[in-house]
């Protein structure tokens, strides 16, 4: 049974067997207290030297935090108690002794990284992660109750989906590889015969930056539509977003609970649609508030905290200059130096979660934007193909999935969103 399931009022004077590990533990007198927990929650047992044999006692004598244990015994109600109910132990038998156990809570960032096999274990963690096991369910449920095809592309790329000096590189049997920085490309050539198609992989960014909002390894869920404009991808993001709060706020308000998480701003984000300012119009509201940014440049983690200030929900930045922005984007038809791309930012000050754009889908524009951003046209040449053979105009987006969990969640840092994290100079354990 789970201990989630004894905390019931039906298990009340009963019987029951639990299995889990020690959380807490402390002696009163002729009784000894542990806090029990597995993945569904903690309990109190109380073992009373009075009502169980000796060697149950002895055990529980010797038991240590973390350590993994069997207890048997009869759920009775304590308000006291974690949970208001408690076991009184009958019998407990130590299945893995835990040796003293070398996190406290009160460690570095450093030093629980160094530990990061044992600190997924704390609660903390553990609500976390259930959060974003709702996320990757809620979105796959999304895609696939509104008529989408899941796909799987590969990992192991022969060219540059992003800019080329963030990829990874690997020996591919002798040959030059990298790991793949995106899906996109792929689905764009599967909408030639699944019309709508989503995946998600995990991705690969190079990138030298440290900070709270980069990974190098992050999980990716991306979706790519024939016949699809700039607003009609707008609309499935929005909803997407939307259906995802939506189950995390129905399923995971205990997670949310224990982390603190006010939960207002995400109640605001279940309305749709949500607002939507050009790239003009985020320069002119930066400038305003005294921001040194001009026109043509990139906006970085501090310009959108900025931005996020003026939103109370997820909003979209739209029509950026195509300077900045990735060759595979459709040149704005009103004014061809910006591009028909946008990006979804979360309030708070997290920023962009979903990036995506219209793709531009016309051989001799796209041979063109290949050859002024400096790449080779022959290593996209499977991709050009794809304007040459019943060419269609389509659009997608990628939806970061640690960056999601991190604002949901009321996350400090993005470390904290993925078990076991990849960034610059860490790759332990």
């Amino acid at each position: 049974m789970l201990i989630e399931d004894a905390l019931n009022e039906n298990c009340v004077d009963k019987s029951v067997e639990l299995k889990g590990w020690v959380y807490r533990k402390r002696n009163v007198g002729g009784k000894i207290f542990i806090v029990l927990r597995d993945s569904s929650g903690i309990i109190q047992c109380v073992v009373d030297r009075g009502v169980v044999n000796e060697d149950s006692w002895r055990q529980a004598e010797e038991i240590t935090r973390e350590s993994s244990c069997i207890v048997e015994g009869v759920v009775r109600r304590e308000p006291r108690a974690p949970g208001g109910y408690e076991v009184k132990v009958t019998r407990l038998k130590t299945i893995g002794l835990s040796a003293w156990f070398p996190i406290k809570g009160t460690e570095g960032v450093d030093y629980l990284l160094d530990h990061r096999h044992l600190w997924i274990r704390a609660r903390k963690m553990q609500a976390i992660m259930k959060i974003k096991h709702t996320v990757l369910e809620a979105g796959r449920e999304y895609f696939n109750r509104n008529g989408w095809w899941e796909v799987t592309p590969p990992i192991l790329t022969g060219s540059a989906c992003e800019s080329g000096a963030t990829q990874f590189e690997v020996n591919y049997f002798g040959q030059k590889a990298y790991l793949s920085q995106s899906a996109q490309l792929y689905l764009e050539a599967l909408i030639y015969s699944l019309d709508r198609v989503w995946s998600l992989t995990p991705s690969f960014r190079a990138e030298k930056s440290r900070t709270r909002r980069h990974l190098a390894e992050y999980w990716h869920l991306e979706a790519e539509a024939a016949w699809y404009g700039m607003e009609d991808m707008m609309k499935v993001t929005e909803e997407l977003v939307s259906y995802i709060v939506s189950r995390v706020l129905e399923e995971r308000e205990k997670e949310l609970k224990l982390l603190k998480r006010d939960t207002k701003i995400l109640e605001n984000t279940l309305e749709t649609p949500y607002p939507r300012i050009k790239y003009d119009e985020a320069i002119e509201i930066l400038q305003k508030k005294g921001v040194k940014i001009s026109w043509g440049e990139d906006l970085g983690a501090d310009e959108e905290r900025v931005l996020t200030e003026e939103f109370d929900r997820p909003f979209f930045i739209t029509h950026f200059p195509k300077e900045i922005k990735a060759f595979y984007m459709k040149l704005d038809p009103e004014n061809p130096n910006l591009v028909l791309g946008f990006d979804m930012l979360a309030p708070e000050g997290y920023g962009e979660i979903i990036g995506g754009s219209v793709r531009e889908d016309d051989y001799n524009v796209l041979y063109k934007r290949i050859l002024e951003v400096g790449l080779n046209p022959k290593e996209y040449e499977w991709y050009l193909d794809l304007r040459k053979y019943g060419t269609v105009p389509h659009s997608g987006f990628g939806l970061g999935i640690e960056r999601t969990v991190m604002w949901i969640a009321g996350l400090d840092h993005i470390r904290d969103a993925i078990p076991f994290p990849r960034f610059r100079e860490r790759i332990y354990p």
